[in-house]
């Protein structure tokens, strides 16, 4: 597997805990030094490791916002 870099460029808010203390987590994520974009995933208590996640572009973060305000 290639490795891969990332940082978090802005933690957005916590979704959920779970027992084990990791955190499902909204943030803002630059993958291998690209733009930014809105991600959604599973992450250990200090962030050394992560879950498989689901990452969203600008546009798709605000069309996400409008069907969830539609639902809810």
């Amino acid at each position: 597997m290639a490795d891969f870099q990332y940082e978090i460029v802005e933690q957005l808010g916590i979704l959920s805990e779970s027992p084990k203390g990791w955190t499902k987590e909204f943030n803002k994520i630059s993958w291998n030094g690209g733009v930014p974009k809105y991600d959604i995933r599973d992450w250990a208590p200090e962030h050394e490791k992560m879950g498989k996640g689901v990452t969203l572009t600008d546009e798709e973060a605000k069309k996400l916002a409008e069907l969830l305000g539609n639902v809810l």
